[in-house]
């Protein structure tokens, strides 16, 4: 970890951050009128459709009469209501960064994680204090994976851009220990203000250098007022965190189109400081978060089910809230060895190349590019162009896409639930995703026959993997169907609410099926298990093609 890193001197920069903020977002408002009328319409909307309290009343009665008065304000009123709204907003959203907590976090998170998911382990490791305190003792529990000396040396020279897959409230949590582990500095990131009603979590992510995201406001305002904050932060080489997945993956699937709102703050961001003869170059590292297990699997397959075509709702409550549910599920997963595997990306720059060690950008021939020469116009001047940043920014979000693809890593929960669930979707009356979830306990499979499709199933994700397509790790590249069937079994016991796979004399019956349909999801975006959870527009997955034959009749026949 690098003590010199920018974000160790951010509570010293906070106010003239969120001043610059505030400047830009009123200087570049071009009608405070349609500006200031969205803000107040979209609010008072919120707030009439919400629960209210005192706070809340008062506020709604606010919106209103500035939506009553904004048609007789003269135009110097409304500017300077405009910059009070967005100076409101800016210090509502703006981080803040404590070294002394970061210091304690550091020592504190090893033991206080092993006490939660392996207490016999913190009274074997509390003979050595040394060990107690040491990030190694969680090594076999959370690994993780890539080039992450090759990403040491390069956050020195530019500003990283972390936009890893998006699965659980704990993903924040889980990419900081893996920049902690993996000797990278902390990242800025945004944060559902939800997950700040929790004091204790609050304390630590306000101090962290969370800065707050409120995904119910909707007005354009508050939306400028966030990029403009990731685009100074950028500027200043704070390292930052992005979850361009915009939510966590209801489905469990691997995402496959993103939101592209903060990501597009990277080629401002370096087009400013190329303007002001102070350039600093920006890269992305697209990264993927995999668990064998999900804290809030069941609310979130819920929501997808429930939900699938029509508005998302914000999850006040699941599984990230309840301290039971939490507990249970960090004891599971740390009696699991590889419970969860963070693996980093090759770094790539705003515009799809990938870079080195050195901060250098090379196209796909291997050519060495000046990334510059992106944002300069005819006459060689370094521009801002909204649009053209934007059309960069799809290709992007494209490249990441496909990088989430090649490192996403199976685990056993995955397989055993994609041969599971094709088991039962083979055996249902019908062939729709809905009558095929409705055959719980209907379905029993002999185990011999499920360690068998299981095999198959891992034989063809392990050459998909020596293509670069995926990652397959080393206990399921070798172990037996049986093997894997039980690993799973013991990851699913326990903690979910219901079995997902239950024991019968004659095999294991198929009880979750929502369950199974969540994470055999994992594998869909690959074409390697039923995908019904393709992004509107996006045709679904298909079976890749495989070098043995009996393996591509297999693929496009289903497991046999």
């Amino acid at each position: 970890m690098q003590d010199d890193a920018p974000i160790f001197g951010f509570n010293a920069a906070r106010e003239d951050i969120v001043r610059t903020v505030v400047s830009r977002v009123v200087l570049s408002t071009k009608d405070p009128l349609l500006a200031l009328n969205d803000a107040a319409y979209h609010e008072t909307k919120r707030l009439e459709a919400s629960k209210r309290g005192p706070e809340e009343q008062k506020e709604l009665a606010e919106w209103q009469r500035l939506a009553r008065a904004l048609g007789r304000m003269p135009d110097g009123e409304r500017r300077e209501k405009l910059a009070s709204i967005v100076e409101h907003v800016g210090w509502d959203v703006a981080g803040n960064f404590d070294p002394r907590v970061f210091k304690v976090s550091s020592k504190l998170l090893p033991p206080i994680v092993t006490y939660l998911l392996a207490p016999r382990t913190l009274v074997r490791l509390a003979r050595d204090p040394k060990q107690l305190v040491s990030l190694s003792a969680l090594d076999d529990k959370v690994r993780v994976e890539g080039p992450v000396e090759e990403l040491r040396e390069l956050s020195r020279q530019g500003t990283a851009v972390y936009v890893p897959t998006h699965l659980s409230n704990m993903d924040s949590i889980v990419f900081g220990y893996a920049l902690e582990r993996a000797g990278l500095p902390p990242a800025t990131y945004g944060a559902g203000k939800n997950l700040f009603t929790n004091p204790v979590l609050s304390f630590f992510m306000h101090n962290l250098g969370a800065y707050r995201v409120d995904r119910r406001i909707r007005h354009n305002l508050y939306k400028d007022v966030l990029k403009t904050y990731s685009c100074v932060l950028l500027e200043r080489g704070y390292h930052s965190l992005f979850f361009p997945g915009g939510t966590r993956s209801r489905s469990g699937g691997v995402e496959r189109r993103l939101k592209l709102g903060l990501m597009g703050t990277a080629i401002e961001a370096y087009a400013r400081t190329l303007i002001a003869n102070r350039e600093r170059r920006v890269y992305f590292v697209p990264a993927t978060i995999n668990y064998l297990i999900t804290l809030e699997a069941e609310t979130l397959i819920a929501d997808f089910l429930a939900e699938a075509g029509k508005g998302r709702f914000i999850i006040e409550d699941d599984e990230s809230s309840r301290v039971g549910r939490v507990t249970a599920f960090m004891r599971k997963m740390f009696d699991m060895q590889g419970a969860v595997v963070i693996r980093f990306g090759k770094p790539i720059d705003p515009f799809g190349n990938m870079v080195d060690e050195r901060c250098r950008s090379f196209d796909r021939r291997g050519r060495e590019v000046d990334p510059a020469s992106y944002v300069k116009d005819e006459g060689g001047r370094v521009t801002l162009d909204p649009v053209r940043d934007a059309q960069y920014t799809r290709e992007l979000g494209d490249e990441i896409c496909k990088a989430y693809l090649r490192d996403t890593v199976v685990l056993e929960t995955h397989v055993v639930a994609a041969a599971s669930f094709e088991r039962l979707r083979r055996a249902s009356p019908a062939s729709d995703l809905f009558t095929v979830l409705r055959q719980r306990d209907v379905v029993v499979v002999p185990r011999d026959d499920l360690a068998k499709d299981v095999v198959k199933l891992r034989d063809r994700l392990v050459e998909l993997a020596d293509r670069g397509e995926i990652v397959v790790g080393g206990f399921l590249r070798t172990a037996s169907g049986g093997d894997i069937v039980e690993r799973a079994l013991r990851a699913f016991a326990g903690y979910h609410a219901s079995p997902v796979l239950a024991s019968r004399p004659e095999g294991l019956a198929i009880m979750d099926t929502n369950l199974l349909f969540y994470y055999q999801n994992r594998l869909a975006a690959h074409g390697m298990a039923w995908d019904v959870i393709a992004p509107p527009g996006m045709p679904p997955a298909r079976p890749p093609v495989f070098a043995k034959p009996a393996a591509q009749e297999a693929a496009q026949g289903g497991l046999s």
